[in-house]
């Protein structure tokens, strides 16, 4: 067993033989600690071991461990995050040049490769409520694509609001994204054809990666590579947040409003009392002619981030003559339950902008877990 997995299945072997299990002998490890019963488990109902190993355990990197996740690391090693076979991993590479660990990258190569051109580019942006999470989980994302050869990927760290509020979070991407242009060449990278995907918190940063090209506060000044730009081809944004202010107008389980929400946490006080802030965080106030084409992904049972906002988001894109999918999962709540048909999707989508071939893809509603 490979020593990276032995802490997280250890711990999970350790505490099925606890009185915890002796008190609720028919109780998944989920039901058992799920304190709210929304069947997931948050950082906050963990138990304190657990916490240790949460962001390796929450692949896609929502801020929850699913049953789908659970079972997954139970399994063992197969069922971990960890580089799949035929990709190569470089890790922690420091993109900002400030040692921050949080402001380091990954980077998944193909062993081998299709064809001699440079690779289009995946980059990950993990979620977290901004204030939680890493990009340990992005290999589980983009390793697949990078496995064929047709692709590399990328999984990027960033400060979290406990750390900084906005506009780190943007500025790190770019920096980020500045960092992977300068080294493309090193890498056999091509600079032009880079996709950003990112779910919740991650979707929110990857749309504004894809809305806010050449917007000078927004570019920061971080890194040794201010010569590159950091424009993107195009964006895959997973239930993410697109306009602050209007958040809390839905129904939710989080009263997005309250100061100590995570939107607050973000831009540092509370959001209808930063109004400016708050727009600024906001990437449906960014949109503009120029922007990169999105491929939006969202559940209309969403209870932590609004539906609405995704529809709008996606309203507000069209309206410049910029393209924009809205893949809407029936029934789907936040990232829980989505099918293959909607990795089915993303995979058109991908050979579509990043290969250049010539795939149908539209507007659709999937039924959840299809």
């Amino acid at each position: 067993m490979p020593p990276r997995h032995f802490p997280v299945i250890a711990f999970f072997l350790a505490f099925s033989l606890t009185g915890a299990t002796a008190q609720q002998p028919g109780a998944s490890r989920i039901e058992r600690w799920d304190r709210n019963g929304d069947g997931k488990l948050s950082r906050e109902e963990s138990p304190e071991p657990l916490r240790k190993n949460f962001d390796r355990i929450d692949k896609d990197g929502d801020g929850f461990i699913s049953k789908e996740e659970d079972a997954a690391i139970a399994q063992g090693p197969g069922g971990g995050p960890g580089p799949r076979e035929g990709v190569k991993k470089l890790a922690d590479l420091d993109y900002a040049g400030t040692g921050n660990p949080r402001q380091t990258l990954d980077l998944y190569l193909p062993e081998k490769r299709v064809g001699s051109e440079p690779l289009p580019l995946i980059v990950f942006i993990h979620g977290g409520a901004w204030q939680s999470g890493d990009k340990n989980g992005g290999g589980a994302k983009v390793g697949a694509y990078v496995a064929s050869g047709k692709y590399a990927g990328a999984s990027i760290g960033y400060r979290l609001s406990g750390e900084a509020q906005w506009p780190s979070q943007i500025h790190d991407g770019k920096a980020a994204i500045r960092w992977l242009k300068a080294h493309a060449g090193e890498y056999g990278l091509d600079p032009n054809r880079i996709a950003v995907w990112g779910s919740s918190a991650g979707g929110h940063l990857a749309a504004m990666l894809g809305v806010s090209d050449g917007v000078e506060e927004l570019e920061g000044k971080i890194g040794r590579h201010l010569d590159q730009n950091a424009k993107v081809h195009c964006v895959i944004d997973f239930f993410g947040p697109a306009e602050l202010l209007t958040m809390g107008d839905h129904d939710s389980t989080i009263d997005h409003n309250a100061p100590d929400s995570a939107e607050s946490k973000l831009i540092g006080g509370p959001i209808l009392e930063n109004t400016n802030k708050a727009k600024s965080a906001s990437p449906i106030e960014r949109v503009t002619a120029d922007d990169a084409p999105h491929l939006i992904v969202h559940g209309d049972k969403d209870m932590i981030v609004p539906y609405p906002q995704s529809v709008d988001y996606k309203k507000r894109i069209e309206s410049t003559g910029v393209p924009a999918i809205l893949v809407t999962v029936a029934g789907g709540e936040h990232g829980k339950d989505f099918g293959p048909t909607v990795e089915k999707v993303v995979a058109i989508y991908l050979e579509k902008m990043l290969l250049g071939e010539e795939r149908e893809i539209a507007d659709k509603t999937i039924p959840v877990g299809e």
